[in-house]
């Protein structure tokens, strides 16, 4: 059979060549793929709505071939479509580690990213990789890097940390631990693969040791390509289909809602524009939460009942209101016995753009299952993941909204939190978040 090189997902991803590409394959055609982009969709939420694939189903063996693209104006993992399995892991510099060790951890940290997203042993094939992905293509593999607060105070560059890295205010729905909370260093893992993301999870702890120690660690799943009969929007562990309303990649303002422009890293209003934010430029904030579904309490519902605490027809997603599962909301329609179709406190009203100026984030989830609780109630939920320009902008003012009266609160809880800035890609010869450890 005739090689052929990984197709390129870039911050985006295209569709996958047919037949598996071994990672000893690819080292001689790693760079062969251009990056494409891609529409993404979602639901309204901060329980997070998933961003899907539209691409055509493809078989099982073209997956692995799927490559996304480390460097670029955007890091990875922001825009790609969703991953079939990912981890979350953050870091706190250790004891006497400064910027010097910051700059040194990040320049590893890229190499090894660069290489492991083009399908390349970690360690460059002299022994040291753990062989744990040999075989595997790049699968869709990407590592996203974020800056916590406590991060700038640990390398003496408090001057240059933004005002939308405040704390997040409190909100009712929290029981959040501190111990699985911010961090100095956030990471992203995701990849099509789960042998391949576990592979870039130990690599990233393997390179920290002695500058960075892991402060909490979470995993989480999505939907495996293919595995529908078309591509279809995920559902959540709720069994609701979890991905129609997020911002388009099409959409005339989805890079003013998602990155951080030029204009406000160097000349415009804002408080965190000027050189020193000029790192920030194409970046974005993830918000982070552990939210704990009460699938016990969830699951003796009706159907009609939860399909009124979302706002949604469980079965294909469409709004109460009518229509199909693209259709838009009609908040203002009434049933026969003058009631709304979709309730004043169902979760998709209270979430939608238009019951909160506009705010918007680009939320991208993973599901997650860690067991049975003491109490014998699963310990699964969603590990909720939003992009966004300005946090409060985006992420505060909806779930401030939905802490006064969503319908859905009951069934979920907040655990744990971390608001991180994610500088933009990095460019050819650069490590991410060189403009700021360098300048």
């Amino acid at each position: 059979m005739k090689d052929e090189a990984p197709k390129a997902a870039g911050d985006g991803s295209g569709p996958g060549a047919t037949g598996a590409l071994s990672r000893r394959r690819l080292l001689g055609t790693a760079g062969a793929a251009g990056a494409t982009g891609l529409v993404l969709g979602a639901a309204g939420g901060a329980t997070g709505y998933a961003a899907t694939r539209p691409e055509a189903a493809r078989e099982l063996t073209s997956v692995g071939a799927t490559r996304a693209m480390f460097h670029g104006k955007h890091q990875a993992g922001i825009t790609t479509p969703l991953q079939a399995r990912g981890h979350l892991i953050a870091f706190d510099l250790a004891p006497g580690a400064g910027r010097k060790e910051a700059a040194a951890l990040m320049h590893r940290w890229s190499a090894t990213a660069e290489r492991l997203m083009a399908g390349r042993p970690a360690e460059g094939g002299d022994g040291q990789d753990t062989g744990i992905a040999l075989d595997a293509g790049p699968s869709s593999l990407t590592v996203t890097f974020g800056f916590g607060r406590t991060f700038f105070e640990r390398t003496g560059l408090t001057g240059r940390r933004p005002t939308a890295l405040d704390p997040l205010p409190p909100f009712s729905s929290d029981h959040l631990d501190a111990k699985r909370s911010n961090g100095d260093l956030w990471v992203q893992i995701g990849a099509d693969d789960a042998l391949v993301a576990f592979h870039a999870l130990r690599a990233i702890q393997k390179e920290a040791a002695g500058t960075a120690r892991v402060r909490w660690q979470m995993n989480g799943f999505n939907r495996t390509p293919g595995a529908t009969d078309r591509p279809r929007t995920a559902r959540n562990l709720m069994g609701q289909i979890d991905g129609t309303g997020n911002p388009k990649r099409d959409d005339s303002d989805f890079d003013q809602r998602i990155f951080v422009p030029a204009s406000t890293a160097s000349g415009s209003a804002s408080p965190d524009s000027g050189p020193a934010f000029d790192w920030l430029a194409g970046g974005s904030y993830a918000v982070v939460r552990r939210i704990r579904m009460l699938l016990d309490d969830w699951e003796k519902l009706p159907v009609d009942r939860q399909e009124r605490v979302i706002g949604r027809r469980k079965a294909d997603g469409a709004p109460l209101s009518g229509g199909s599962e693209t259709t838009e909301m009609d908040l203002g329609k009434a049933g026969p016995d003058g009631r709304l179709l979709i309730p004043d406190n169902a979760h998709a009203r209270i979430s939608s753009p238009e019951e909160n100026g506009g705010a918007a984030m680009l939320r991208r989830p993973f599901s997650y299952h860690d067991g049975i609780a003491a109490d014998g109630t699963p310990d699964a939920g969603l590990l909720f993941i939003c992009w966004q320009a300005d946090p409060f902008r985006g992420f505060v003012p909806v779930q401030r909204k939905l802490d006064r009266g969503d319908a859905l609160s009951p069934f979920i809880r907040h655990e744990a939190s971390g608001l991180f800035a994610v500088p933009g890609g990095a460019a050819k010869g650069e490590y991410v978040g060189q403009r700021l450890l360098e300048s």
